[in-house]
């Protein structure tokens, strides 16, 4: 097997590993509360213990089990408890939600209802696609797979209200530490008829945009997740903050699943910067090269004209040098910076934090990248 192929099947299979590890940490109860308490407004008053310890249902189930409406199994009451994470058609194909679960919200009249959650852990939010089309998708599956699990027609009465949560990691082109909501809305356009907001109100889309500048101590929703996903983060300060300041409960398995994902992240990071590096300085030093002596040797045909062949010569190649590995550090540093951001997908402002410019100098690099 070559070393590109091993290399390349190498990738694929941490990547594979750091999505699992991120769905793993994500269906941790105590981070899905807070997640719940922050975009679920029938969970805002809640505590996060009370939300993770009785108000989630049984264990979140993660990519692992699936529900099969056009088969026998239709009306089969058991498939409600724990929820599912495969939700599949004869005609349709397979859909896969990364996390499903139900939890019982509280009611000021001190009933329960049930929402039944889906929460997605995206690292691309520009997939060729709007995701705001699959995400709605994802609702109205939920909603139809209730019947014969939820309910049974004509009941319509028993349909439960469905959640799809999207935590965007790594957003391109929306604004970073954001949060927006889609969901059903009354507009009246003549008169005063209506129906109670409870009966229409029955699928929501959130979007959390995560961000890599941020307060990992604020206490905020938000900043939890920046926090767990941050690449700049040491593992051990990760979950310290993450134990101390937002009260997760670092079990074994969860120390596990941080320490993969930051392990495999800072292996991608390495392997990135490494990579733009060599390719940085590979094209730095050939323009460099060839410009040099391009220089070296104009200048030193018109100083050898007056001053003599030889003295202009050697005037010429070592003003030709100097010059030369000027513009080859320049082409070295942007060719550094232009691997770093494809490889990682990562801004050119972030890129050059990475490859640790100084401030001084980021406005020269940020004007001839802008210039190509």
């Amino acid at each position: 097997m070559s070393n590109s192929l091993s290399q390349h099947l190498v990738t694929a299979q941490d990547k594979i590993r750091c999505d699992a590890a991120a769905k793993r940490i994500i269906g941790n109860r105590e981070i899905l509360a807070w997640i719940l308490r922050g975009c679920v407004p029938e969970f805002k008053d809640c505590t996060i213990h009370d939300i993770a310890y009785q108000y989630i249902e049984k264990e979140p189930e993660i990519g692992v089990t699936a529900v099969e409406p056009d088969l026998s199994d239709r009306f089969r009451g058991e498939q409600i408890a724990g929820m599912n994470t495969e939700d599949k058609t004869m005609t349709e194909g397979t859909v896969y939600y990364d996390i499903r679960f139900s939890a019982m919200a509280p009611e000021p009249d001190g009933r329960e209802i049930k929402l039944i959650i889906n929460i997605e852990a995206q690292n691309d939010d520009t997939p060729g696609y709007p995701l705001i089309k699959r995400a709605l998708y994802y609702c109205a599956r939920m909603l139809s797979a209730q019947n014969g699990t939820e309910f049974v027609p004509p009941h319509y009465e028993d349909i439960k209200k469905v959640y799809s949560i999207w935590v965007c990691t790594n957003p391109s082109h929306q604004p970073r530490q954001a949060i927006s909501q889609y969901g059903l809305r009354e507009s009246l356009l003549l008169g005063q008829a209506g129906v109670a907001r409870q009966d229409y109100d029955l699928l929501s889309v959130v979007f959390l945009y995560l961000s890599d500048t941020f307060n990992a101590r604020s206490g905020e929703m938000i900043d939890l997740l920046n926090t767990t996903f941050s690449s700049d983060i040491a593992v051990e300060e990760k979950k310290n903050i993450l134990q101390n300041c937002y009260g997760i409960t670092m079990s074994r398995e969860l120390e596990g699943e941080v320490s993969l994902m930051c392990n495999i992240s800072e292996g991608y990071l390495r392997q990135g910067l490494e990579k733009g590096l060599a390719q940085g300085l590979n094209e730095g030093r050939a323009q460099g090269r060839a410009e040099g002596r391009a220089e070296g040797r104009a200048e030193g045909r018109a100083e050898g004209r007056a001053e003599g062949r030889a003295e202009g010569r050697a005037e010429g190649r070592a003003e030709g040098r100097a010059e030369g590995r000027a513009e080859g550090i320049i082409e070295t540093t942007l060719g550094a910076i232009r691997s770093v951001t494809e490889t990682l997908h990562v801004s050119v402002e972030q890129a050059m934090g990475v490859l640790k410019i100084p401030e001084s100098e980021r406005e020269k690099y940020r004007t001839l990248l802008a210039q190509e």
